[in-house]
């Protein structure tokens, strides 16, 4: 049950990044970061693993579909990193400040790996828009963070209202 309930964890983490990317898209910014992961690990097979810019790099056939199951695989795993640093124990009674400390320990891959591979520097280095991108990405990040909280949160609840209806 515990590796359902940390898999549905990180399905709702990533999902409530989901949500908060849509919600910012509605305001006339263009999320494309799954879509470059996608083509990015799409690429990988053929050797490539830095570009000039990923912008450049042509698309590739399901790249979305690449990145957007990287995006939920990811997430799944940062659930159970929060789990084997913090234990059952955060399970049964979560607190945030363990959520938003992995949160942070997620942006290292992306900073120091990921956008480099991309073709836009460390930490954004290389886009003129980097503080802004920079912003984004922590908020991203944070959300991830509120996401694993307010996900075990609400399957608990569940879980205890469940339980709690086969018992009576």
């Amino acid at each position: 049950m515990k590796i359902v309930k940390t898999i549905l964890i990180g399905i709702g983490a990533t999902f409530a990044i989901d949500i908060f990317t849509f919600t910012v898209s509605l305001f006339g910014s263009n999320p494309r970061g799954i879509l470059f992961v996608g083509r990015w690990l799409a690429y990988l097979p053929k050797g490539i693993f830095f570009h000039k810019t990923i912008i450049e790099t042509p698309s590739i056939a399901n790249e979305l579909i690449i990145g957007r199951i990287a995006h939920y695989s990811i997430g799944i795993i940062f659930a159970f990193l929060l789990l084997a640093m913090f234990g059952k124990k955060w399970l049964t009674k979560p607190t945030l400040v363990p959520a938003l400390f992995i949160a942070f320990i997620t942006l290292v891959f992306p900073i120091f790996i990921l956008q480099p591979a991309l073709g836009f520097g460390i930490a954004f280095s290389n886009r003129p828009e980097q503080g802004q991108l920079m912003i984004k990405s922590l908020f991203i990040h944070l959300v991830y963070g509120f996401g694993l909280y307010l996900s075990t949160k609400a399957i608990n609840i569940i879980s205890n209202t469940s339980l709690e209806n086969i018992k009576n």
